[in-house]
């Protein structure tokens, strides 16, 4: 056997030796396989108390009213960014004993202990929004984001579930009078938030269908900003969504709008999916069958002047004979 060929071989069979012999470094999210399962384990023995079953079949000595308070969704953990950790990767000190010790809570990990560098950028954003204006103190990346839940847009392929998610958190106090009072007791009437978006056309039908934030937010390429402006900085142009060159591309479906393009070859194609955006949208379907429709048109003027062509040289040699 040739010397080159015989290195050549046994080199592919060390690389599937060691292939072998290494696992997976990073199953999902930079965890191995084994790293998922114990914190699968860790997470099902939380459940067991914390979920609505656990709340069925209470353990001897838990404070029932405390715990209707905190209970959790498993399959919505389970679906959610950090449902792959371990609950103990935030709930640390205090949770080992049973029951909880009193200010556990306040010993829970902050967004900033794993995400620093975004939180800075966050925060710098947020001292710039109206809800800093008036709210700083009453605000933290949990007033809006429940973390036993969340999905960021760039990890959903729906836009109709990223609306429906983030919609949910700006509703959720703005469409609220219970939850808009305990934010702000010194306004004794909840703006009235149909009243304010009345120069909107179907509104209801808008907040279905795009996030707040297209509108409350300057456009950010990096990430969704956390700037949130009020009604006089809000965009008002209908023409930034609805147009061929639509924000909406920039924003909701900047996450989408790669793969589609590769799909269908043009870049609002995304669009098709969940909605028509007057003045955006292009569906391949009527494309054809507009081209289709001009072909014909085409066809017909050329064959009605094909037609005049030959009937009047017709005309011509009937006369002349």
């Amino acid at each position: 056997m040739n010397t080159s060929l015989a290195k050549l071989l046994r080199l592919a069979l060390y690389l599937v030796v060691l292939c072998g012999l290494v696992p997976a470094a990073h199953a999902e999210g930079g965890m191995s396989p084994a790293a998922l399962e114990k914190a699968r384990k860790v997470n099902a023995q939380c459940l067991s108390c914390h979920s609505p079953q656990g709340l069925e079949h209470p353990q001897e000595g838990v404070d029932v009213a405390k715990l209707r308070k905190v209970l959790i969704d498993p399959l919505a953990l389970q679906n959610a960014d950090h449902g792959k950790f371990a609950c103990t990767k935030c709930h640390t000190e205090g949770y080992e004993d049973f029951p909880h010790a009193e200010d556990a809570k306040d010993n829970t990990s902050n967004c900033s202990d794993c995400h620093q560098k975004k939180t800075d950028i966050i925060q710098a954003q947020f001292d710039k929004s109206v809800h800093a204006k008036h709210l700083a103190d009453k605000f933290s990346c949990t007033t809006c984001h429940d973390l036993h839940v969340i999905r960021v847009a760039k990890n959903q392929t729906d836009a109709g579930k990223i609306v429906a998610q983030d919609n949910r958190i700006c509703l959720g106090c703005h469409d609220s009078d219970q939850t808009f009072a305990r934010f702000a007791p010194e306004k004794k009437v909840r703006p009235a938030i149909d009243e304010i978006h009345a120069w909107l056309p179907n509104t209801r039908l808008h907040w279905s269908s795009v996030r707040c934030v297209e509108c409350h937010t300057p456009l950010n390429k990096d990430m969704l900003s956390h700037e949130i402006v009020d009604k006089k900085k809000a965009e008002r142009n209908c023409v930034t969504c609805h147009s061929v060159n639509s924000q909406l591309n920039l924003r909701l479906y900047r996450y989408l709008a790669k793969d589609e393009q590769q799909k269908y070859g043009f870049l609002n194609s995304v669009m098709l999916g969940k909605s028509y955006v007057i003045g955006a949208t292009r569906n391949p379907l009527l494309d054809t069958l507009f081209i289709g429709l001009a072909a014909l048109t085409l066809l017909g003027v050329l064959a009605h002047g094909l037609i005049r062509i030959i009937t009047t040289r017709l005309r011509r040699r009937k006369q002349h004979d």
